[in-house]
């Protein structure tokens, strides 16, 4: 089985991407969604989260999000400090997710794969681009936040250029070229190597 990662940067549309191979019936592991229940749900990784950052990091067994996001993105320190939290959990689960499934491949959905090091862990890389201007403006509206908000929020990345680069294979989400296409293409490709 072949463990395919999917990233991008923020906006670009790797959800997207990854609702098709969903439809496709190729299972898909949302690493996002994950470590935002394993901050949660993980006991050894909530004790570790108050241990760093507080009590009151957690409300009625509750992450407090603002709580944690006030700190960390005022502070790149305290950003790293929570990713060598979080990561190691949400990679363990993507490992014992995928080695579980009987497909043959998968995908990994992670908007920081290669800033986490899971993408040590796949066989494949897929980024999906699209232009910062489209970028932007997809936060704006699916975030309700300011420009300045979506470009901190991209500078907290790496670039998307860098990002491209490291992929295996890439999808353009211009919104000129279509999307299903050139996913239907890559799935046609991971099929045959799978076998």
């Amino acid at each position: 089985m072949l463990k395919i990662g999917l990233t991008s940067g923020i906006g670009s549309g790797k959800t997207s991407v990854a609702q098709i191979f969903s439809i496709l019936g190729i299972p898909v592991f949302d690493a996002d969604f994950e470590a935002k229940d394993l901050m949660e749900k993980d006991e050894q990784l909530t004790s570790a989260i108050r241990k760093t950052f507080g009590d009151q990091s957690y409300t009625s067994g509750k992450l407090n999000r603002s709580h944690i996001a006030n700190i960390v993105f005022n502070d790149p320190l305290k950003l790293d400090m929570l990713n060598a939290l979080v990561h190691p959990a949400a990679i363990n689960a993507a490992n014992r997710w995928m080695n579980a499934q009987t497909t043959p491949y998968v995908i990994k959905e992670a908007a920081l794969l290669f800033e986490s090091g899971s993408a040590a862990h796949l066989d494949l890389v897929i980024g999906v681009h699209a232009p910062t201007y489209l970028r932007i403006k997809r936060v704006m509206d699916r975030d309700h936040v300011n420009r300045d908000q979506v470009i901190s929020r991209m500078n907290r990345q790496i670039s998307e250029a860098i990002k491209m680069k490291l992929c295996d294979f890439v999808v353009t989400n211009d919104e000129q070229q279509l999307l299903i296409p050139q996913v239907l293409q890559l799935h046609t490709k991971f099929l045959q190597m799978a076998q």
